[in-house]
């Protein structure tokens, strides 16, 4: 559907793999929540796979066996590094444009940008001459028409210790609801407040419009978060991510200072098609819950729905306000530049020359249980 040449596409999926992804261990956790699919019907059984299809499977990791968190700047080991300049603290404020003095339409031109460094000084880089030199932008996926994946998840205290994990198991259900898992102390009173997760910066809060997402909000939460106990923290949760959202957002610029947050509006289950996927994913996430496979890790006189009603902090909610009330970004935002309307098939920016977009924005759909592999894939 994105016109990728196929050949190519799977070349650079497996120079990507080649450096950045392995298997992870599977434990005692994230086996629970396998063998739990399984259990409710969310079949095959597909085993470690990249592909995503029906059933449950098991994903790559960017951790290695050692623990240790491989990124995109690893792909560098492949490159020259004679040819290439990297600018720390660099930030881009305008693309520089002028006519294309050669074409008779008179097309604008990209031949430059203006940049500040980290002390305020405005700089100025220029392409070389050529028909190859070019600007790529990988501002991000924000723009106009952009669409999240809304994630909602149960948190389940644990009578025992949980393994730390990030999401390696997941369940691609038919009715487009991706069921997934994390567990361990990371959940935990970590450094700097931030409660992983449960922090109120990224979690539930984060919903807030912009205006009520105030200092003394964001602070009177932390401050109910830290009056837990510690064994509040020790367990996991299941999650359920909607893939291919209908609803769409849209954004707007306070300013044109690039150093300001915009105002972002995602528009979460505005469609009641995505109400209905999430309703539906929480239903599987209840019977895995109530698993005879998950059971070591629940304890006996807490049922699913009673899990729901102290995730959302409220008493007897119905499945669809649930959704509605805990849905919080697993960043996969995407959308903002899609291919037709801001791009062409070469991610060419449409009506100028010299300027291309190479980030998630450029897709109508997040690929998958996450958009990264495919925005490596994109790059290469």
């Amino acid at each position: 559907e994105a016109g990728w040449e196929e050949k190519l596409v799977n070349e650079s999926y497996k120079w990507v793999e080649r450096v950045v992804v392995f298997r992870p261990p599977v434990l005692q956790f994230q086996s629970a929540v396998r063998d739990g699919l399984l259990e409710v019907g969310v079949l095959p059984y597909n085993g470690y796979t990249f592909d995503h299809i029906y059933g449950t499977k098991v994903g790559g990791t960017t951790f290695d066996q050692n623990g240790h968190r491989h990124t995109a700047a690893d792909l560098l080991e492949y490159a020259n590094s004679n040819g290439i300049t990297l600018l720390l603290h660099a930030t881009v404020y305008r693309i520089l444009f002028t006519k294309n003095k050669e074409r008779s339409n008179s097309r604008p031109v990209a031949y430059g940008v203006v940049f500040k460094d980290a002390r305020g000084l405005e700089h100025r880089a220029y392409l070389k001459q050529g028909t190859k030199s070019e600007i790529i932008v990988s501002a991000g996926a924000l723009g106009q028409g952009m669409k999240d994946n809304p994630m909602n998840a149960i948190f389940i205290p644990s009578p025992t210790p949980t393994e730390v994990s990030l999401i390696q198991v997941v369940g691609i259900t038919r009715f487009g609801s991706y069921i997934e898992a994390a567990s361990g102390e990371n959940f935990n009173r970590g450094s700097q407040q931030d409660f992983g997760m449960f922090s109120p910066k990224i979690g539930q809060f984060s919903k807030l419009p912009p205006k009520q997402r105030t200092p003394e909000a964001l602070a009177k939460a932390i401050e109910k978060m830290e009056s837990l106990q510690e064994e509040a923290f020790q367990g996991g949760f299941i999650l359920e991510k909607i893939n291919g959202p209908i609803s769409k957002g849209h954004l707007e610029l306070r300013n044109n200072d690039p150093n300001e947050n915009p105002l972002v509006t995602f528009n979460y289950f505005q469609d009641p098609r995505d109400l209905e996927k999430c309703i539906q994913g929480i239903r599987i996430i209840e019977k895995i819950i109530d698993s005879k496979a998950f059971s070591p890790f629940k304890y006996n006189n807490m049922s699913a729905s009673s899990l729901l009603n102290m995730t959302a902090n409220r008493t007897s909610i119905s499945l669809a306000q649930f959704c509605r009330d805990t849905v919080m970004t697993i960043w996969h935002y995407h959308g903002g530049c899609q291919v037709g309307r801001v791009v062409d098939r070469d991610y060419k920016v449409l009506g100028v020359d010299a300027l291309r977009v190479i980030d998630g924005s450029t897709f109508n759909y997040s690929p998958g249980t996450n958009p990264q592999a495919t925005v490596m894939m994109l790059g290469r």
